[in-house]
């Protein structure tokens, strides 16, 4: 077994463990292995091993190498978890299952008219910054249920859930804490919510989706400069 695939194992042990210890767990919790700048080498046997659900940051990144992936491997859901300009929606909705990173008015109306034109309608979560630290993407906690209005009930956009990155150095619960109450008071069911540091406590608070990549891959590789 390869050291990916090896790593693969002990995290889903992990989140069972975690998910076996929470008071109230979600009804699942989806490990989503971010592949962000690794390559095939290390993909492969996590694919090889049966898991199915990846995620990338960037559009082009994704789009260099996961259509011959998806192509070998049936089943693959691939998920959109960076931030996702207006110019690449129609990338984006094409090659993407999930996108986690909904995040203004803007971008949903631009999703809703691709996603007409190309009659293909990724799931989507709203972003929302929790630390509402200005340099991050995410809508403000006070301003997500009207974003959530104009995508999901203006719009007919297939809104299901709601993501969080809380700010590096912080207690990450009650963010998470947060993420929940909103998704509860605006009827969603799905919680993005935990990375490789914290994704334990993301479960003990209803987390449907991990976004776990340096724990199964290593540090990710430095991309190429120009």
């Amino acid at each position: 077994m390869s050291d990916s695939a090896e790593a693969l194992a002990a995290i889903l042990a992990r989140i069972e463990a975690a998910r076996k210890s929470a008071i109230a767990p979600a009804p699942f919790t989806t490990l989503v292995a971010v592949t962000k700048t690794h390559g095939e080498d290390v993909i492969r046997p996590v694919l090889l091993a049966g898991h199915r659900s990846f995620g990338e940051n960037r559009v082009q990144e994704a789009k260099a190498k996961w259509p011959a992936l998806k192509a070998g491997f049936p089943g693959v859901e691939l998920h959109l978890i960076g931030p996702l300009q207006t110019n690449k929606v129609r990338e984006a909705v094409a090659l993407f299952d999930v996108i986690h990173t909904l995040d203004r008015p803007k971008l949903a109306d631009v999703l809703k008219a691709e996603c007409e034109r190309a009659k293909r309608w990724p799931t989507l979560f709203v972003e929302v910054n929790t630390g509402e630290e200005p340099q991050k993407a995410g809508v403000a906690p006070k301003d997500a249920p009207s974003l959530i209005a104009h995508a999901r009930d203006e719009l007919g956009l297939p809104v299901k859930g709601l993501m969080c990155i809380p700010p590096a150095g912080e207690n990450p619960a009650p963010h998470f804490a947060l993420l929940q109450k909103l998704a509860r008071e605006t009827g969603l069911a799905l919680l993005s919510m935990g990375m490789s540091e914290d994704f334990e406590t993301a479960i003990r608070f209803g987390a449907t989706h991990v976004r776990i990549g340096t724990a199964i891959f290593g540090a990710r590789k430095q991309p190429a400069k120009d």
